[in-house]
């Protein structure tokens, strides 16, 4: 499947396609677009658009009503939920996702700063997205020992 967003790709936008390949899509192939074409593009060749105004997936409200990220849309949508590491995980990519919320988790404010220094080093989307997979499978990593060694609630 073919899933399409916006061009230059920061935080959301490279930790969703890392959680599509790893949980959802093995062999997703993304699409970066200008912001104006996702929607059309996405519809153009059938595939799944994220992280974009009007996208299939896109930053949604919770059921208590806060903003989750679209890399949050996802895990709820494909029920990914159970898995701890991927739900701590989620904490730190809607901190550096969402401005606002930028200091509800520690982690949050270096993966923001990976995401902007990435744009920065980096001119090919797909590169970037390649490049900056270590990361996200690090931190997943880091997310996996942490909840291994605290028992779920």
């Amino acid at each position: 499947m073919k899933w399409v967003t916006r061009e230059r790709p920061k935080t959301d936008r490279i930790a969703c396609p890392w959680l599509i390949r790893r949980f959802i899509d093995p062999e997703a192939e993304f699409v970066f677009v200008p912001k104006d074409q996702v929607l059309a593009v996405a519809g153009k060749i059938g595939g799944h658009s994220f992280d974009s105004p009007g996208a299939e997936y896109t930053h949604t409200l919770g059921s208590d009503g806060a903003e989750r990220c679209t890399f949050e849309t996802l895990i709820v949508e494909y029920g990914l939920g159970d898995d701890r590491a991927l739900v701590r995980l989620a904490k730190i990519v809607h901190a550096a996702d969402v401005s606002a919320d930028v200091d509800t988790d520690p982690a949050g404010h270096g993966l923001l700063a990976i995401g902007i220094g990435g744009l920065q080093i980096e001119a090919d989307d797909h590169r970037l997205l390649e490049r900056a997979s270590f990361v996200y499978d690090a931190l997943y990593g880091w997310c996996e020992d942490a909840m291994r060694r605290t028992p779920p609630r």
